[in-house]
């Protein structure tokens, strides 16, 4: 881990924020590669979902959210940690932490009795502050596309089954933040639910999980370091009638990189008016504030609440664990070590560097920028100029951040277009004519 942050800070990708003043514990800010990483990562979660599936929309809703609404799903009275404090050294834990019922820091067992701390967080709306005009900052984002789901029904006309995907920020008071960017108070989620018929939801639950394994494998996370975990039934969530979770081993441990939930009903259900009301098939609703059927109706007319499977993971957490498994450093001839990022081309922060050869040479500086400008029309994402006149450490700094390509623009170059393109990875170097050099790219770069 302590290599992971020192690349991470002297390369640009992820910063303490508010660092100048001492920092903020538990929140980062993410720096030139580490937005266009934590861009791309998204952008390939995107398109898995939304573009690679006709039944699936879109939605980015409000990070404020109504307290009915996290009322009736049950967060104001379940979203909460046990915490303890040690009498001795006043440090504050959660009692799940806790290793043999002993403080962390000094090894006391002199502790208080735990008691919940709510872990979202509360804000004012408006110009006066009282208990009537507050609301919460989301803690998942999940809970605004139960909300509108008859919104969608109603303006998009999909049937069963669908889903609706979000990526977002949420907020968590977590009371000890930890191990890097891998548990913050402020995070994005990536999250899809995906509605289906009563009955279907187990086989579609069973689908979803290979699928995210899958993804999870063309982002340069091998299935083979995947560990699928049941969570037991004591341990789901309340709203939760079967949870798998994707377990896999960062740098501190063996922890969750993405859970997939069977939610049956119970969201939809929870933000329903009473069924007394509706005339709706649903074991769940028996909400007194809400003006709304959050349902859909069967090939016969009947109104049935769909059950939900739900995908959900942490950008943040993604973006460790690929970083972790794209983290090499290899060994080189006479004793010397390179450290390289092998990331797949396609999350690759920079995509392309044009070095030339010598450093402020017109000509060459010219020629390269052409070819950047040419190059940038392939929408491929970054493409740099790199005019440091050190042929090799440029190289080298192109490795650490995972720049897939390095192109050089030498003398050569000046006399016939072509230019030597080396394979980040492997090192290898081929000189290749300007006229097959685009689609040499398009092949080395999308996914």
């Amino acid at each position: 881990m302590d290599e992971l942050v020192a690349l991470c800070k002297r390369r640009g990708f992820i910063f303490q924020s508010g660092d100048i003043y001492g920092g903020l514990q538990g929140v980062y800010d993410f720096g030139p590669l580490g937005v266009e990483l934590k861009n791309n990562i998204k952008r390939s979660w995107w398109e898995a979902m939304v573009y690679d599936n006709d039944n699936i929309e879109g939605l980015d809703s409000s990070i404020l959210t109504n307290p009915l609404v996290l009322k009736y799903s049950g967060h104001e009275e379940t979203f909460s940690d046990p915490m303890v404090d040690c009498k001795e050294c006043k440090s504050r834990f959660r009692e799940d932490q806790l290793k043999n019922g002993k403080c962390d820091r000094c090894g006391s067992d002199n502790l208080t009795e735990p008691r919940p701390f709510n872990l979202m967080f509360k804000t004012s709306v408006g110009p006066i502050e009282d208990e009537k005009n507050y609301a919460y900052l989301r803690p998942e984002t999940a809970q605004q596309i139960f909300t509108n789901f008859k919104n969608i029904i109603d303006s998009t006309s999909q049937s069963l089954p669908f889903g609706i995907a979000q990526i977002g920020k949420a907020f968590r008071n977590e009371i000890t933040p930890r191990n890097f960017i891998f548990r913050v108070r402020e995070f994005e989620q990536m999250e899809l639910e995906y509605f289906v018929k009563p009955g279907d939801d187990e086989d579609a639950h069973d689908i979803w999980v290979q699928k995210r394994l899958d993804w999870w494998d063309q982002q340069g996370v091998p299935i083979d370091n995947v560990e699928l975990y049941n969570v037991p039934r004591e341990e789901l969530a309340h709203y939760s009638k079967k949870t798998i979770d994707l377990m896999y081993k960062f740098p501190h441990g063996n922890e969750e990189l993405e859970g997939i939930a069977n939610r049956a009903d119970f969201d939809l259900g929870s933000h329903s008016k009473k069924q007394s009301e509706l005339n709706i098939k649903s074991s769940v609703s028996k909400n007194k504030d809400s003006n709304s059927k959050l349902a859909i109706q069967d090939e016969g007319g009947d109104w049935m609440v769909p059950f939900v499977i739900e995908p959900s993971a942490g950008v943040e957490r993604g973006f460790l664990a690929i970083l972790n498994e794209a983290f090499t450093i290899e060994d080189l001839p006479e004793g010397k070590q390179r450290t390289v990022l092998k990331l797949k081309p396609h999350l690759s922060p920079i995509k392309i560097a044009v070095i030339p050869l010598k450093k402020n040479n017109e000509e060459m500086v010219s020629h390269a920028n052409v070819l950047i400008k040419e190059l940038k029309e392939l929408r491929i994402g970054r493409v740099v100029l790199e005019n440091t006149g050190n042929i090799g450490k440029s190289y080298r700094k192109h490795d650490e951040i995972g720049t897939p390509i390095c192109m050089t623009i030498d003398f050569e170059t000046l006399n016939d277009g072509s230019v030597t393109i080396r394979d980040r990875d492997s090192m290898e170097q081929s000189r290749i004519d300007s006229s097959s050099l685009k689609e040499l790219i398009i092949h080395k770069i999308k996914l």
